[in-house]
C-alpha cells in the first residue's frame, strides 16, 4: 500500500542492528511516507547521521540542546501519525516503560501524541530478563505496538529471540497500522501459484504463474485484519510471514487441501488465484521418457482435473467466493460465463499476458456488471480486490 501523506518519526537507538534502520528508512520513503529521523548518541556510534540525512532528505535530530531547534523533543513529535523506534534496545524499552526522559529520543517518546511502534533488538538473555518482560508487558498495556523480535543467530554468537525484524517485515507492520481493519476477524482461504502435473520424474505440464498476485492479495488481506491461509503450488515468491502456507504440487493435492481447510477451519472467503491445470496425464512413467531414434512426436493422454473454484462455489461453505480468469480474447464474456458456471461472487479477469509480470490490468465481473481497472501494480490491484471483498461480505451481513 502507499504511505503517501503519512508523517512518521523514526527513532534509532544504539544497537548493532542500527544499520538495518537505513534500509527501513529507504523503504518508508519509497512507500511515500514523510520521514524524520532522531537518534541517540549511541546509535551514532554504529551509523553516522549523514547516512540518515541523505536517505530522508532532512536534518537528523541527535541533541536535546541543538541551538537550531526550539525544544526538539516537542517539535519532533508534532504532526506525526506514528513513531517507529528501530532498533529499540532494552534500554529505550525500559525508559519508555518507566517514563524516563534523559535524552532526545526518550524525551520525545514521553511527550508523544501519536501511536508508538517499538522494534526490539537485543541479546536473547536481555529479552528474556524479567525486567524486560515486565517493561514490554507494561508498554503493551499502555497501547504501544511491537514489531518483533525474531529468533535466530545473534551478533554475539548466541541463538534465540531478540533479533530485529527485517526492514521489509517492519514496513508490513507499519502499512498494517495504517490500513483500516475491514476484514477484522475474517478467515480467508486462497489458492496460489501454478500446478505441476508430471508425466515422468523430470518433466510435466505446468504454467508461468509466479504467485506474485496471490502474495500481494495475502499481504493486503492481512493488513486489513484477516487470518489468511494459502494453498500454494510451486513458486519462488515469498508469502507474508503471518500467512499459513500449505505447499502442494499437483491439482489433486490442491483440491484435497482446500477441502480439508473448508471442513476444519470454515473460512469466510475463498479466493482462487492459482492457475490450476485443467488436465493431468493419465499415465505416469517411473523412468524418464527417452527420445527413440526416428521418433518425431510424443502423445500424452490427459484426464480432467477437479474444478476447485466450482467445488467451493457450489458448496455454499463460504460467504464470498472470488475467482480469477486469464484470457486471451473475449475477456468479459468468458468471465461472465465463469461467474455463473462456478457459482462465484466475483471474477477478476485479466489478459493472459499478465501471468508472471509485475503489473496487471484487470476487470471485476459480478452479477451487477463489469468494472474495468486501470493498469497498476499487482500490489495496488490487491488493495482494490480486498476492498471489493469487504463490500461483498458487508452485503451478506445486510
Amino acid at each position: 500500500m502507499s504511505l503517501q501523506g503519512k508523517h512518521i518519526l523514526l527513532g534509532v537507538t544504539g544497537g548493532i542492528a542500527a544499520y538495518k534502520a537505513c534500509e527501513l528508512l529507504r523503504l518508508l520513503v519509497k512507500a511515500g511516507a514523510d520521514v524524520e529521523v532522531m537518534m541517540t548518541k549511541a546509535a551514532a556510534q554504529f551509523v553516522g547521521p549523514l547516512t540518515f540525512e541523505t536517505l530522508s532528505g532532512k536534518p537528523v535530530a541527535e541533541d536535546m540542546w541543538d541551538p537550531k531547534m526550539r525544544l526538539p523533543h516537542i517539535s519532533l513529535r508534532k504532526n506525526k501519525d506514528l513513531i517507529v523506534v528501530a532498533p529499540a534496545t532494552a534500554n529505550i524499552i525500559a525508559k519508555a516503560a518507566n517514563g524516563i526522559a534523559d535524552d532526545l529520543v526518550s524525551s520525545t517518546l514521553l511527550a508523544r501524541e501519536c501511536p508508538l511502534m517499538l522494534c526490539p533488538a537485543m541479546n536473547v538473555q536481555m529479552w528474556r530478563n524479567p525486567a524486560t518482560v515486565r517493561n514490554v508487558r507494561t508498554l503493551k498495556g499502555d497501547g504501544v505496538l511491537f514489531s518483533g523480535p525474531e529468533a535466530g543467530n545473534q551478533a554475539c554468537g548466541d541463538v534465540g529471540e531478540g533479533r530485529l525484524r527485517e526492514p521489509a517485515q517492519i514496513l508490513e507492520d507499519v502499512e498494517a497500522f495504517f490500513t483500516p481493519s475491514i476484514l477484522s476477524g475474517k478467515k480467508v482461504l486462497m489458492t496460489a501459484g501454478p500446478t505441476f502435473e508430471p508425466f515422468d520424474p523430470v518433466r510435466g505440464i505446468t504454467n508461468g504463474s509466479s504467485g506474485r498476485q496471490a502474495a500481494a492479495i495475502a499481504a493486503a488481506a492481512i493488513r486489513a485484519g484477516a487470518e489468511v491461509t494459502i494453498v500454494s503450488g510451486p513458486v519462488c515468491v515469498s508469502y507474508p510471514d503471518k500467512a499459513a502456507v500449505i505447499p502442494v504440487r499437483q491439482a489433486q493435492e490442491m483440491f484435497e487441501a482446500v477441502k480439508k481447510e473448508l471442513a476444519e477451519h470454515t473460512p469466510d472467503t475463498f479466493i482462487g488465484v492459482a492457475a490450476v491445470g485443467d488436465w493431468r496425464p493419465v499415465e505416469y512413467s517411473e523412468s524418464k521418457l527417452k527420445k527413440e531414434k526416428g521418433q518425431d512426436t510424443l502423445t500424452i493422454k490427459l484426464i480432467k482435473n477437479p474444478d476447485i473454484l466450482s467445488y467451493v462455489g457450489h458448496s455454499g461453505l463460504c460467504s464470498a467466493v472470488i475467482g480469477f480468469a486469464a484470457e486471451t480474447d473475449n475477456l468479459a464474456e468468458n468471465a461472465r460465463k465463469k461467474l455463473d458456471s462456478k457459482a462465484a461472487d466475483m471474477i477478476v479477469v485479466n489478459p493472459a499476458s499478465a501471468i508472471g509480470s509485475t503489473q496487471n490490468q484487470a476487470s471485476f465481473v459480478t452479477k451487477n456488471g463489469i468494472e474495468a481497472k486501470e493498469l497498476s501494480s499487482k500490489a495496488e490491484l490487491a488493495e482494490e480486490i480486498i476492498e471489493a471483498l469487504a463490500d461483498l461480505l458487508k452485503k451478506r451481513v445486510i
